[in-house]
């Protein structure tokens, strides 16, 4: 098996935050994190740019530590609501996605929270509570609860 050394620009879920060396398949590379811009071929003068990529992301890390700590007591202590046309059961005609959760808690919550950051319990095709995990900081992560309101 072919195997690519690359620099990841963004976090990518399972494989590294940006700023990291990682091995990865070549065909991964190839298809799916080059061309997306989630990472570039590492090459032995690329160093610098890792470096100034780990030194802007520790310094962005310190300075949003406290923010990120007041927005996860913030979402922690709302409840988003979503409105889905729903059947005479409570099944939903679709599924709620990421974004639909994202937008839910950014207007209960007054903060901006990317759909990026949102990652669901499963499923979500009926109505109900539900309690998301969304990643404010490296380090830190809320969980925070929304309702799927089915309406006919």
């Amino acid at each position: 098996m072919a195997t690519k050394k690359l620099i990841l620009n963004h976090e990518v879920d399972g494989l590294g935050a940006a700023g990291d060396v990682v091995e990865v398949r070549a065909g991964y590379a190839r298809n799916l994190l080059i061309p997306r811009g989630w990472a570039t071929p590492w090459t032995a003068g690329a160093q610098k740019q890792i470096e100034a990529l780990r030194k802007a992301r520790q310094a962005r890390q310190l300075a949003d530590r406290d923010e990120a700590i007041a927005l996860k007591e913030k979402l922690e202590s709302t409840t988003g609501r979503i409105e889905m046309k729903a059947g005479a059961q409570g099944r939903l005609f679709g599924a709620v996605t990421p974004a639909l959760v994202a937008e839910a808690l950014s207007a209960s919550s007054g903060a901006e929270i990317d759909r990026r950051s949102v990652a669901l319990p499963g499923h979500v095709k009926s109505a109900g509570s539900y309690t998301a995990t969304v990643r404010v900081h490296d380090e830190i992560v809320a969980n925070a609860k929304f309702e799927v309101i089915g309406k006919a």
